[in-house]
């Protein structure tokens, strides 16, 4: 049989005081004079004492944890991000509880709404897709709320974010390739993350724009599956075929999974990466230095970005004025990548 949970009632019968006075004693009440502070704090160690963590937050109307929303678990991008996160969490005495919205809207809207029911201290959101219209369909926005990589363009005011500069990585992975000589250029991308993906492909033509290398239509395979559960790998591994068919010698892919798709197609078709194709993706997973050939790729921040987030939650939290932020992702070269 479990022994009986020390109580704040046992440690004031054990020190011949009241109730009141332990409890305020191991809040570190001035009230009570710093030797009886020292001297109740001295029992409660020896007697075990747990402090009631349900109690603790209905007093300081904290519960001392976050919520925070992924598109997939399974992703490694967000698992890096979520590793920021925790890394500025746990110091801080935050526990963090997660969620998948599997880019869907109203499962992400259903977990945001979960967690004010929890009574989270607070909410971050990666690939968040609720816009101004949407916000109405949350019960209430109740506590500090940090977006990671919007994919809406008209977020509401009522939020905050961090983001990466994905026109920037589209751009930079686009000049990469002009770099090495390419001028036959595809785009690979995925059809269900509106504003990275559209960002993405316009930092492309940005770049073919100002070389002055023609835009061709067929250079683009964006693919147009319904089903939002769908792998990026499947994705990369099931266009493939048009960029090859219109005779690209070197692919900007929308991220990482989506590259190593490519390059598991390449294999299975016996294209040489990189001396007959060359591959870029976006992210920089760890995956993508493992992969052969290792992936060229425009790396983004992930624990910087998560650990950013939490930061600015903390702030929130103390009522601190915080500014949105843009990061820059860079480009690490590696073998799927060469000269023409």
């Amino acid at each position: 049989m479990n022994k009986r949970r020390i109580s704040i009632e046992d440690i004031a019968q054990r020190a011949g005081v009241s109730h009141s006075t332990v409890s305020r004693a191991l809040r570190d009440n001035a009230l009570i004079s710093s030797k009886v502070r020292e001297e109740i704090k001295q029992l409660a160690q020896e007697m075990n004492y747990v402090p009631n963590a349900i109690a603790q937050s209905l007093q300081n109307k904290r519960t001392n944890t976050i919520g925070v929303v992924v598109t997939s678990i399974a992703d490694p991008f967000f698992a890096e991000v979520v590793e920021g996160i925790e890394k500025i969490a746990r110091p801080a005495g935050l526990s963090v509880l997660l969620s998948a919205s599997h880019r869907n809207l109203q499962q992400e809207i259903a977990a945001i709404n979960s967690f004010h029911r929890r009574r989270v201290d607070g909410i971050l959101v990666a690939d968040s897709r609720i816009s101004k219209e949407h916000t109405k369909q949350l019960t209430q926005i109740a506590v500090p709320t940090v977006l990671i990589n919007s994919q809406t363009e008209d977020q509401s005011e009522i939020f905050h974010s961090v983001a990466i500069d994905d026109r920037l990585g589209g751009k930079l992975a686009t000049e990469h390739l002009i770099s090495l000589g390419h001028t036959a250029i595809g785009y690979l991308g995925v059809g269900d993350r509106s504003r990275s993906n559209q960002q993405r492909l316009e930092g492309y033509q940005m770049a073919l724009a100002e070389a002055s290398l023609p835009q061709n239509a067929d250079w683009i395979a964006i693919s147009d599956e319904d089903d939002t559960r769908i792998s990026n790998v499947t994705t990369g591994q099931k266009m493939l075929s048009k960029l090859l068919t219109a005779e690209v010698t070197g692919i900007f892919c929308y991220n990482d999974m989506v590259a190593v798709g490519a390059l598991l197609a390449c294999q299975k078709l016996g294209i040489l990466v990189p001396r007959s194709l060359s591959l870029v993706g976006f992210d920089g997973i760890a995956l993508s230095g493992y992969v052969t050939p290792a992936l060229t790729t425009l790396s983004q921040p992930m624990l910087e970005i998560g650990g950013i987030a939490m930061q600015m939650l903390l702030d929130l939290l103390e009522e601190k004025t915080v500014e949105n932020r843009v990061l820059s992702p860079f480009l690490l070269q590696r073998g799927s990548s060469a000269a023409l």
